[in-house]
Protein backbone atom coordinates (compact mmCIF):
# COMPACT_ATOMS: atom_id res chain seq x y z
CA UNK A 1 0.00 0.00 0.00
CA UNK A 2 3.07 2.59 0.98
CA UNK A 3 4.81 1.63 -2.24
CA UNK A 4 1.68 2.88 -4.16
CA UNK A 5 1.41 5.43 -2.23
CA UNK A 6 5.19 6.60 -3.12
CA UNK A 7 4.53 5.96 -6.94
CA UNK A 8 1.86 7.80 -6.56
CA UNK A 9 3.29 11.22 -5.31
CA UNK A 10 6.12 10.86 -8.04
CA UNK A 11 4.14 10.57 -10.83
CA UNK A 12 2.72 13.79 -9.90
CA UNK A 13 6.29 15.25 -9.17
CA UNK A 14 7.37 14.51 -12.36
CA UNK A 15 3.96 15.87 -14.07
CA UNK A 16 4.47 19.39 -12.02
CA UNK A 17 7.97 19.49 -13.22
CA UNK A 18 7.02 19.12 -16.70
CA UNK A 19 4.82 21.46 -16.24
CA UNK A 20 6.83 23.78 -14.81
CA UNK A 21 9.39 23.44 -17.70
CA UNK A 22 6.90 24.26 -20.17
CA UNK A 23 5.75 27.04 -18.81
CA UNK A 24 9.36 28.56 -18.66
CA UNK A 25 9.98 27.69 -22.31
CA UNK A 26 6.69 29.29 -23.09
CA UNK A 27 7.38 32.20 -21.39
CA UNK A 28 11.04 32.36 -23.12
CA UNK A 29 9.91 32.34 -26.59
CA UNK A 30 6.98 34.78 -26.19
CA UNK A 31 7.60 37.37 -28.77
CA UNK A 32 6.81 40.32 -26.78
CA UNK A 33 9.71 39.61 -24.65
CA UNK A 34 8.00 41.17 -21.71
CA UNK A 35 9.95 38.01 -18.68
CA UNK A 36 13.21 38.88 -17.57
CA UNK A 37 15.61 36.26 -16.07
CA UNK A 38 14.89 36.96 -12.81
CA UNK A 39 11.73 35.70 -13.08
CA UNK A 40 12.95 32.63 -14.56
CA UNK A 41 15.58 32.46 -11.98
CA UNK A 42 12.45 32.92 -8.99
CA UNK A 43 10.89 30.34 -10.84
CA UNK A 44 13.70 27.33 -10.89
CA UNK A 45 14.06 28.25 -7.26
CA UNK A 46 10.64 27.42 -6.38
CA UNK A 47 11.11 24.39 -8.33
CA UNK A 48 14.45 23.63 -6.63
CA UNK A 49 12.88 23.91 -3.38
CA UNK A 50 9.63 21.78 -4.23
CA UNK A 51 11.73 19.42 -5.50
CA UNK A 52 14.28 19.37 -2.57
CA UNK A 53 10.70 19.08 -0.42
CA UNK A 54 9.34 16.14 -2.30
CA UNK A 55 12.40 14.78 -1.91
CA UNK A 56 12.91 15.17 1.61
CA UNK A 57 9.21 13.57 1.84
CA UNK A 58 10.20 10.94 -0.51
CA UNK A 59 13.44 9.77 1.34
CA UNK A 60 11.13 10.26 4.73
CA UNK A 61 8.14 8.10 2.83
CA UNK A 62 10.27 5.76 1.34
CA UNK A 63 12.59 5.40 4.88
CA UNK A 64 9.01 4.97 6.98
CA UNK A 65 7.99 1.96 3.78
CA UNK A 66 11.37 0.40 4.23
CA UNK A 67 10.81 -0.37 8.04
CA UNK A 68 7.39 -1.09 7.68
CA UNK A 69 8.01 -3.73 4.76
CA UNK A 70 11.55 -4.97 6.89
CA UNK A 71 9.03 -5.72 9.61
CA UNK A 72 6.28 -7.55 7.43
CA UNK A 73 9.20 -9.41 6.35
CA UNK A 74 10.20 -10.34 9.68
CA UNK A 75 6.86 -11.33 10.55
CA UNK A 76 6.74 -13.39 6.96
CA UNK A 77 9.86 -14.89 8.00
CA UNK A 78 8.68 -16.02 11.49
CA UNK A 79 5.58 -17.31 10.01
CA UNK A 80 7.20 -19.24 7.45
CA UNK A 81 9.54 -20.62 9.76
CA UNK A 82 6.35 -21.71 12.08
CA UNK A 83 4.79 -22.68 8.32
CA UNK A 84 7.87 -24.90 8.26
CA UNK A 85 7.84 -26.65 11.46
CA UNK A 86 4.24 -27.39 10.80
CA UNK A 87 4.97 -28.52 7.55
CA UNK A 88 7.77 -30.84 9.34
CA UNK A 89 5.75 -32.17 12.08
CA UNK A 90 3.18 -32.80 9.19
CA UNK A 91 5.55 -34.55 7.43
CA UNK A 92 7.29 -36.50 9.95
CA UNK A 93 3.85 -37.79 11.55
CA UNK A 94 3.25 -38.75 7.65
CA UNK A 95 6.31 -40.78 7.26
CA UNK A 96 5.37 -42.49 10.64
CA UNK A 97 1.76 -43.24 9.51
CA UNK A 98 3.34 -44.15 6.02
CA UNK A 99 5.98 -45.92 7.86
CA UNK A 100 3.20 -47.51 9.67
CA UNK A 101 1.23 -48.18 7.37
CA UNK A 102 4.08 -49.87 4.72
CA UNK A 103 5.26 -52.06 7.68
CA UNK A 104 1.22 -53.16 7.77
CA UNK A 105 1.25 -54.02 4.33
CA UNK A 106 4.56 -55.28 4.45
CA UNK A 107 3.49 -57.68 7.00
CA UNK A 108 0.23 -58.81 5.44
CA UNK A 109 1.72 -59.14 2.39
CA UNK A 110 4.52 -61.33 3.82
CA UNK A 111 1.40 -63.46 5.30
CA UNK A 112 -0.37 -63.53 2.05
CA UNK A 113 3.03 -64.82 0.13
CA UNK A 114 3.23 -67.04 2.90
CA UNK A 115 -0.49 -68.53 2.21
CA UNK A 116 0.08 -68.22 -1.23
CA UNK A 117 3.42 -70.26 -1.23
CA UNK A 118 1.39 -72.62 0.83
CA UNK A 119 -0.79 -73.11 -1.37
CA UNK A 120 0.78 -73.47 -3.94
CA UNK A 121 3.23 -75.80 -2.48
CA UNK A 122 0.04 -77.83 -2.02
CA UNK A 123 -0.75 -78.13 -5.11
CA UNK A 124 1.99 -78.68 -6.98
CA UNK A 125 2.85 -81.45 -4.44
CA UNK A 126 -0.40 -82.74 -5.24
CA UNK A 127 0.57 -82.29 -9.19
CA UNK A 128 3.69 -83.48 -8.75
CA UNK A 129 2.78 -87.02 -6.83
CA UNK A 130 -0.02 -87.43 -8.97
CA UNK A 131 2.10 -86.61 -12.14
CA UNK A 132 4.66 -88.94 -10.49
CA UNK A 133 2.65 -91.77 -10.54
CA UNK A 134 0.92 -91.53 -13.77
CA UNK A 135 4.38 -90.98 -14.85
CA UNK A 136 5.39 -94.41 -13.00
CA UNK A 137 2.34 -96.42 -13.87
CA UNK A 138 3.35 -95.20 -17.80
CA UNK A 139 6.46 -96.47 -16.81
CA UNK A 140 5.69 -99.73 -15.83
CA UNK A 141 3.58 -100.09 -18.18
CA UNK A 142 5.94 -99.68 -21.00
CA UNK A 143 8.54 -102.06 -19.89
CA UNK A 144 5.94 -104.75 -19.29
CA UNK A 145 5.07 -104.23 -22.96
CA UNK A 146 9.41 -103.77 -23.21
CA UNK A 147 9.83 -106.88 -21.35
CA UNK A 148 6.50 -109.10 -22.89
CA UNK A 149 8.22 -107.92 -26.13
CA UNK A 150 11.75 -109.13 -25.42
CA UNK A 151 10.23 -112.32 -24.46
CA UNK A 152 8.21 -112.40 -27.91
CA UNK A 153 11.51 -111.48 -29.62
CA UNK A 154 13.21 -114.30 -27.56
CA UNK A 155 10.43 -116.73 -28.85
CA UNK A 156 10.90 -115.26 -32.34
CA UNK A 157 14.46 -116.20 -32.20
CA UNK A 158 13.80 -119.37 -30.91
CA UNK A 159 11.35 -120.23 -33.66
CA UNK A 160 13.79 -118.31 -35.92
CA UNK A 161 16.39 -121.18 -34.92
CA UNK A 162 13.96 -123.88 -35.28
CA UNK A 163 13.24 -122.80 -39.09
CA UNK A 164 16.60 -122.21 -39.61
CA UNK A 165 17.03 -126.00 -38.54
CA UNK A 166 14.08 -126.76 -40.47
CA UNK A 167 15.31 -124.95 -43.64
CA UNK A 168 18.92 -126.69 -42.95
CA UNK A 169 17.56 -130.17 -43.75
CA UNK A 170 16.88 -131.26 -47.25
CA UNK A 171 14.15 -133.83 -46.13
CA UNK A 172 12.63 -131.21 -43.78
CA UNK A 173 13.08 -128.22 -45.94
CA UNK A 174 10.81 -130.21 -48.27
CA UNK A 175 8.03 -131.41 -46.24
CA UNK A 176 7.90 -127.77 -45.28
CA UNK A 177 7.39 -127.05 -48.88
CA UNK A 178 5.04 -130.05 -49.61
CA UNK A 179 2.80 -128.39 -46.30
CA UNK A 180 2.97 -124.97 -47.79
CA UNK A 181 1.59 -126.20 -51.02
CA UNK A 182 -0.95 -128.98 -49.20
CA UNK A 183 -2.50 -125.75 -47.43
CA UNK A 184 -3.20 -123.57 -50.82
CA UNK A 185 -4.75 -126.73 -52.65
CA UNK A 186 -7.32 -127.13 -49.51
CA UNK A 187 -7.67 -123.84 -49.19
CA UNK A 188 -9.06 -123.64 -52.96
CA UNK A 189 -9.91 -126.96 -54.45
CA UNK A 190 -12.23 -129.37 -52.51
CA UNK A 191 -10.87 -132.64 -51.31
CA UNK A 192 -12.35 -134.88 -54.46
CA UNK A 193 -10.28 -132.58 -56.66
CA UNK A 194 -7.15 -133.28 -55.63
CA UNK A 195 -4.68 -136.24 -54.74
CA UNK A 196 -1.90 -136.92 -52.77
CA UNK A 197 1.32 -138.92 -53.07
CA UNK A 198 0.17 -140.28 -56.40
CA UNK A 199 2.24 -142.98 -58.02
CA UNK A 200 2.96 -142.50 -61.70
CA UNK A 201 5.80 -144.30 -62.84
CA UNK A 202 8.35 -146.74 -61.29
CA UNK A 203 11.93 -146.79 -61.87
CA UNK A 204 14.56 -149.11 -61.09
CA UNK A 205 12.28 -151.10 -58.98
CA UNK A 206 11.67 -147.90 -56.53
CA UNK A 207 7.88 -146.14 -57.16
CA UNK A 208 8.15 -142.63 -58.35
CA UNK A 209 5.53 -141.15 -56.62
CA UNK A 210 4.15 -136.55 -57.47
CA UNK A 211 3.46 -134.86 -54.15
CA UNK A 212 -0.12 -133.28 -55.34
CA UNK A 213 -2.02 -133.96 -58.43
CA UNK A 214 -5.44 -132.21 -59.62
CA UNK A 215 -7.94 -134.16 -60.63
CA UNK A 216 -9.33 -133.35 -64.00
CA UNK A 217 -12.33 -134.20 -66.23
CA UNK A 218 -11.58 -135.84 -69.41
CA UNK A 219 -12.88 -137.46 -72.53
CA UNK A 220 -15.61 -140.04 -71.97
CA UNK A 221 -16.09 -139.63 -68.17
CA UNK A 222 -12.11 -140.22 -67.50
CA UNK A 223 -10.22 -138.65 -65.17
CA UNK A 224 -6.71 -136.63 -66.19
CA UNK A 225 -4.01 -136.11 -63.91
CA UNK A 226 -1.71 -132.64 -63.85
CA UNK A 227 1.42 -133.12 -61.26
CA UNK A 228 2.20 -130.40 -58.91
CA UNK A 229 5.75 -131.32 -57.18
CA UNK A 230 7.31 -128.88 -54.56
CA UNK A 231 10.99 -128.25 -55.15
CA UNK A 232 13.22 -125.72 -52.80
CA UNK A 233 16.83 -125.35 -53.80
CA UNK A 234 17.77 -123.20 -50.47
CA UNK A 235 21.28 -123.51 -50.97
CA UNK A 236 21.58 -122.14 -54.21
CA UNK A 237 19.36 -119.28 -53.83
CA UNK A 238 20.92 -118.37 -50.38
CA UNK A 239 24.78 -118.17 -52.52
CA UNK A 240 22.96 -115.73 -54.77
CA UNK A 241 21.62 -113.63 -51.87
CA UNK A 242 24.62 -113.23 -49.84
CA UNK A 243 26.47 -112.72 -53.67
CA UNK A 244 24.28 -109.88 -54.26
CA UNK A 245 24.88 -108.46 -50.95
CA UNK A 246 28.19 -108.49 -50.81
CA UNK A 247 28.13 -106.81 -54.67
CA UNK A 248 30.82 -109.95 -55.83
CA UNK A 249 29.60 -110.28 -59.63
CA UNK A 250 31.93 -113.29 -60.31
CA UNK A 251 30.61 -114.92 -57.39
CA UNK A 252 26.62 -113.46 -58.70
CA UNK A 253 27.47 -115.26 -62.27
CA UNK A 254 28.34 -118.06 -60.62
CA UNK A 255 25.78 -118.22 -58.00
CA UNK A 256 23.71 -117.52 -61.50
CA UNK A 257 24.87 -120.63 -63.05
CA UNK A 258 24.56 -123.14 -59.87
CA UNK A 259 20.72 -122.22 -59.79
CA UNK A 260 19.82 -122.24 -63.67
CA UNK A 261 21.17 -125.80 -63.24
CA UNK A 262 19.98 -126.86 -60.44
CA UNK A 263 16.21 -125.67 -61.51
CA UNK A 264 16.81 -127.44 -65.13
CA UNK A 265 17.51 -130.87 -62.97
CA UNK A 266 14.47 -130.47 -61.31
CA UNK A 267 12.57 -130.05 -64.11
CA UNK A 268 14.07 -132.82 -66.03
CA UNK A 269 13.51 -134.94 -63.43
CA UNK A 270 9.57 -133.96 -63.48
CA UNK A 271 9.56 -134.83 -66.80
CA UNK A 272 11.15 -138.34 -66.46
CA UNK A 273 8.62 -139.22 -63.47
CA UNK A 274 5.60 -137.55 -63.67
CA UNK A 275 4.04 -136.42 -67.22
CA UNK A 276 2.35 -139.87 -68.34
CA UNK A 277 0.16 -139.29 -70.97
CA UNK A 278 -3.43 -139.73 -71.31
CA UNK A 279 -2.66 -140.45 -67.39
CA UNK A 280 -1.59 -137.04 -66.75
CA UNK A 281 -1.54 -134.08 -68.58
CA UNK A 282 1.48 -133.80 -71.15
CA UNK A 283 3.28 -130.93 -68.50
CA UNK A 284 3.77 -130.20 -65.02
CA UNK A 285 3.98 -127.63 -62.44
CA UNK A 286 6.97 -127.05 -60.20
CA UNK A 287 6.42 -125.43 -57.47
CA UNK A 288 8.52 -122.99 -55.61
CA UNK A 289 7.56 -121.87 -52.11
CA UNK A 290 9.10 -118.97 -52.08
CA UNK A 291 8.17 -115.59 -53.77
CA UNK A 292 12.20 -114.49 -54.21
CA UNK A 293 13.57 -117.32 -55.15
CA UNK A 294 10.39 -118.00 -58.10
CA UNK A 295 11.02 -113.97 -58.89
CA UNK A 296 15.46 -115.32 -59.35
CA UNK A 297 13.68 -117.97 -61.59
CA UNK A 298 11.81 -115.82 -63.59
CA UNK A 299 14.21 -112.77 -63.98
CA UNK A 300 16.74 -114.75 -65.75
CA UNK A 301 16.24 -114.60 -69.44
CA UNK A 302 15.00 -117.72 -71.76
CA UNK A 303 15.29 -119.75 -68.47
CA UNK A 304 11.41 -120.03 -67.90
CA UNK A 305 10.44 -120.54 -71.58
CA UNK A 306 13.08 -123.37 -72.00
CA UNK A 307 11.63 -124.81 -69.14
CA UNK A 308 8.09 -124.82 -69.92
CA UNK A 309 8.90 -125.73 -74.39
CA UNK A 310 12.11 -128.03 -73.03
CA UNK A 311 11.17 -129.76 -70.19
CA UNK A 312 7.18 -129.44 -70.20
CA UNK A 313 7.28 -127.57 -66.98
CA UNK A 314 5.21 -124.65 -65.49
CA UNK A 315 7.71 -122.92 -62.97
CA UNK A 316 4.92 -121.11 -60.01
CA UNK A 317 5.24 -119.17 -56.90
CA UNK A 318 2.52 -119.26 -53.52
CA UNK A 319 0.32 -116.31 -55.79
CA UNK A 320 1.22 -117.60 -59.35
CA UNK A 321 -0.54 -121.18 -58.21
CA UNK A 322 -3.09 -119.66 -56.26
CA UNK A 323 -4.21 -117.92 -59.57
CA UNK A 324 -3.75 -121.08 -61.53
CA UNK A 325 -5.37 -122.93 -59.28
CA UNK A 326 -8.77 -120.33 -58.53
CA UNK A 327 -8.75 -120.31 -62.73
CA UNK A 328 -9.05 -124.06 -62.70
CA UNK A 329 -11.78 -123.91 -59.89
CA UNK A 330 -13.77 -121.88 -62.16
CA UNK A 331 -13.56 -123.95 -65.12
CA UNK A 332 -14.60 -127.01 -62.97
CA UNK A 333 -17.73 -124.87 -62.27
CA UNK A 334 -18.26 -124.17 -65.61
CA UNK A 335 -18.20 -128.01 -66.80
CA UNK A 336 -20.32 -129.19 -64.17
CA UNK A 337 -22.63 -126.42 -65.18
CA UNK A 338 -22.67 -127.75 -68.73
CA UNK A 339 -22.71 -131.58 -67.65
CA UNK A 340 -26.20 -130.55 -65.86
CA UNK A 341 -27.26 -128.55 -68.62
CA UNK A 342 -29.28 -131.15 -70.02
CA UNK A 343 -31.00 -132.12 -66.69
CA UNK A 344 -32.16 -129.05 -65.94
CA UNK A 345 -33.37 -128.78 -69.41
CA UNK A 346 -35.47 -131.64 -69.09
CA UNK A 347 -36.82 -130.68 -65.43
CA UNK A 348 -38.14 -127.45 -67.32
CA UNK A 349 -39.52 -129.18 -70.31
CA UNK A 350 -41.60 -131.09 -67.35
CA UNK A 351 -41.89 -128.35 -65.63
CA UNK A 352 -43.64 -126.72 -68.30
CA UNK A 353 -46.05 -129.76 -69.26
CA UNK A 354 -47.17 -129.55 -65.45
CA UNK A 355 -47.75 -126.00 -65.81
CA UNK A 356 -49.97 -126.33 -69.08
CA UNK A 357 -52.09 -128.86 -67.47
CA UNK A 358 -52.07 -126.73 -64.14
CA UNK A 359 -53.73 -123.45 -66.41
CA UNK A 360 -56.29 -126.07 -68.01
CA UNK A 361 -57.75 -127.29 -64.74
CA UNK A 362 -57.77 -123.75 -64.14
CA UNK A 363 -59.74 -122.68 -66.70
CA UNK A 364 -62.27 -125.77 -66.55
CA UNK A 365 -62.80 -124.61 -63.13
CA UNK A 366 -63.31 -120.86 -63.77
CA UNK A 367 -66.28 -121.66 -66.25
CA UNK A 368 -67.87 -123.85 -63.48
CA UNK A 369 -68.32 -121.55 -61.21
CA UNK A 370 -69.29 -119.04 -63.61
CA UNK A 371 -72.25 -121.52 -64.62
CA UNK A 372 -72.65 -122.01 -60.42
CA UNK A 373 -72.78 -118.28 -60.29
CA UNK A 374 -75.22 -117.91 -63.14
CA UNK A 375 -77.79 -120.80 -61.33
CA UNK A 376 -77.66 -118.80 -58.31
CA UNK A 377 -78.11 -115.81 -59.87
CA UNK A 378 -81.66 -117.17 -61.45
CA UNK A 379 -82.46 -118.94 -58.20
CA UNK A 380 -82.32 -115.21 -56.12
CA UNK A 381 -84.31 -113.47 -58.97
CA UNK A 382 -87.00 -116.41 -58.84
CA UNK A 383 -87.31 -116.18 -55.01
CA UNK A 384 -87.57 -112.58 -55.46
CA UNK A 385 -90.63 -112.71 -58.08
CA UNK A 386 -92.32 -115.33 -55.67
CA UNK A 387 -91.47 -113.36 -52.71
CA UNK A 388 -93.37 -110.27 -54.41
CA UNK A 389 -96.62 -112.05 -55.77
CA UNK A 390 -96.90 -113.42 -51.76
CA UNK A 391 -97.03 -110.23 -50.82
CA UNK A 392 -100.24 -109.64 -50.51
CA UNK A 393 -100.76 -113.27 -48.13
CA UNK A 394 -101.13 -112.63 -44.28
CA UNK A 395 -97.66 -113.46 -42.89
CA UNK A 396 -97.94 -116.24 -40.16
CA UNK A 397 -95.01 -116.90 -37.51
CA UNK A 398 -93.99 -118.63 -34.80
CA UNK A 399 -95.02 -121.95 -33.39
CA UNK A 400 -98.56 -122.08 -35.48
CA UNK A 401 -96.78 -121.33 -39.09
CA UNK A 402 -94.41 -124.25 -38.01
CA UNK A 403 -97.21 -126.58 -37.66
CA UNK A 404 -98.77 -126.13 -40.26
CA UNK A 405 -95.92 -126.30 -42.65
CA UNK A 406 -94.68 -129.55 -40.86
CA UNK A 407 -91.18 -127.95 -39.90
CA UNK A 408 -89.55 -128.61 -36.54
CA UNK A 409 -89.69 -125.58 -34.16
CA UNK A 410 -86.09 -125.97 -33.64
CA UNK A 411 -85.21 -125.05 -37.32
CA UNK A 412 -85.66 -121.77 -37.05
CA UNK A 413 -83.36 -120.98 -34.55
CA UNK A 414 -80.76 -123.46 -36.39
CA UNK A 415 -81.36 -121.18 -39.60
CA UNK A 416 -80.64 -118.26 -37.19
CA UNK A 417 -77.73 -119.83 -35.52
CA UNK A 418 -76.51 -120.82 -39.26
CA UNK A 419 -77.28 -117.14 -40.51
CA UNK A 420 -74.70 -115.69 -38.41
CA UNK A 421 -72.25 -118.01 -38.16
CA UNK A 422 -72.32 -117.31 -42.12
CA UNK A 423 -72.44 -113.53 -41.63
CA UNK A 424 -69.42 -113.70 -39.34
CA UNK A 425 -67.77 -115.55 -42.14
Amino acid sequence: MDLTVLTIISALNLVLTVVLLTVIFARKNDNRGNVKDGETIMLLNRLHGSLESYRAGLSHEMQMSRQTETERLELIRRQMVELDARVNNTLAQIRLNLDAKVNELRVSNEKSLEQMRNIVDEKLSANLEQRLAKNFSVISERLEAVYKGLGEMQTLASGVSDLKKVLTNVKTRGTWGEVALDSMLSQILAPEQYARSVKLSKTDGEDRMVDFAVVMPGKDNEKVLLPIDSKFPLEDYRRLVEASETGDTNAVDIAVKSLNARIKDEAASIRDYYIRPPKTTDFAIMYLPIEGLYAEVIRRTGLADELQNKYRVIVAGPTTLAALLNSLQMGFKTLAIEKHSKEIQKLFGAFKGQFIRFTDLLAKTQKQISMVSRSIDETSSRANKIREKLSSVETITGVEADELIGIESGFETDATENDGYDESL
